[in-house]
């Protein structure tokens, strides 16, 4: 059973009502704390005086003050400092790690990035995750008891328990090497997640999602990965594996949960392969120096015949691959997530013209999102701050009120 603020204090349960007006809320009066929580005028003055003798709310300029007062007794000013304590975000991929401190207020404290070696043992991941929370910790300033939650994005099905399944290669096993348990002392709630999931969290607090109950996150660089939201629920599974594209498999005229990037090169190969495209054109030209997804989409938009062929081509597959999820989950939108969404549209604009035949259901909206290469560390934070409000938070008020 999860708490939330209004929990704190059996007997006080006015102090909750308080810390939920006030958080995220910025400067307040009692009035307006008496109207946001349904207390008593007496009441909402005495939980809030409470919780500033334990620390937990700031006093202050009076209205008079703060240049707010026209008439009448000043207001006194209260706020629930973004300073109070700190949460964790990482977002720990096959290749990569990133790890982010911000306060309550979502303010960065502190952020690292690197390389992961993909052909790291459990132990060695495990070593080199722990080693770079620590480096991001001390970075921040923050003193480890104020850390509040602590959430994790990995490339793996997670389940409730933070864990994992077996994966035939072993794949998951490594991305995920059992971090809900060398990570459980970090805070008051550590919360695991699948990457695609916690794109999906990002995309409903912060992009293309805000106010729609009915979405699709894809993860589309490398290989696809679907956070999926039903009327306004992230769904998980039995073991964590909504969303696992290892059923694009087999679907026809797909055949692989290959990402946008394996894409674009694979087919941009096929077309100089087969003759369709020009031997001594700016593809084959740019074949010769290293194909890769970004200057494919470079080079068609500039115009390039065939360039915007393989352009074309992907748009019909990824078409497919929309159509699947449109037909699984009736999303109202899919929004194309990760660093390759930045030049990605006009794939998007190909995939448009193919998808609503494929459908019987109406076509989702195809957007792409505009948080970039850390939209998983982005929903890890948001994650994160909502752990930190109803459960870190409380027991923190907790602690000082009782010792």
């Amino acid at each position: 059973m999860s708490t939330s603020a209004a929990d704190v204090g059996v007997t006080r349960p006015s102090l909750g009502q308080v810390l939920d007006f006030a958080w995220g809320r910025g400067p307040f009066t009692a009035t307006e704390a008496m109207a946001g929580s349904s207390l008593t005028r007496s009441t909402t003055i005495d939980a809030i005086d409470t919780l500033v003798a334990a620390g937990v709310v700031r006093e202050l300029a009076n209205a008079r003050d703060a240049g707010q007062y026209t008439s009448g007794r000043p207001a006194r000013r209260f706020e629930l400092p973004g300073d109070l304590g700190a949460v964790i975000a990482l977002d720990a991929g096959d290749t990569h790690l990133g790890v982010t401190v911000t306060d309550l207020a979502r303010t960065r404290l502190a952020h690292v990035r690197t390389d992961l070696d993909p052909q790291h043992t459990v132990g060695q991941r495990r070593a080199a995750i722990l080693q770079h929370l620590d480096a991001a910790l001390a970075s921040s300033g923050v003193p480890r008891d104020r850390v509040l939650a602590l959430c994790a994005g990995v490339a793996a099905p997670v389940a409730r328990n933070g864990a994992s399944p077996p994966h035939p290669a072993g794949f998951w096993e490594r991305t995920n090497p059992g971090l809900a348990e060398v990570l459980s002392g970090w805070a008051p709630v550590v919360e695991i997640k699948n990457d695609a999931v916690l794109a999906a969290a990002a995309e409903g607090d912060l992009g293309e999602a805000v106010g729609c109950r009915d979405y699709i996150a894809l993860i589309a660089g490398e290989r696809f990965g679907a956070g999926a939201v039903v009327d306004g629920h992230i769904l998980r599974g039995a073991h964590g594996g909504v969303g696992e594209m290892v059923l694009l498999e087999h679907v026809r005229g797909v055949g692989s949960a290959e990402g946008l990037g394996p894409a674009l090169t694979r087919i941009a190969e096929e077309l100089l392969d087969s003759g369709e495209a020009a031997p001594d054109g700016a593809l084959a030209a740019l074949a010769a120096e290293g194909l890769r997804a970004e200057r494919i989409l470079a080079l068609a938009a500039t115009g390039d015949p065939d360039a915007t062929a393989v352009v074309q081509r992907v748009g019909a597959f990824l078409a497919r691959v929309v159509a699947v999820l449109g037909s699984t989950y009736d999303p109202e939108r899919v929004i194309i997530c990760g660093a390759i969404a930045e030049a990605i549209e006009p794939v998007l604009d190909a995939a448009r013209d193919v998808l609503r035949p494929l459908l019987d259901l109406p076509a989702p909206a195809l957007l792409r999102s505009h948080l970039g290469a850390d939209i998983v560390l982005e929903g890890a934070v948001s994650t994160a701050l909502a752990a930190a409000r109803t459960v870190g938070l409380p027991q923190l008020v907790a602690q000082r009120l009782h010792g």
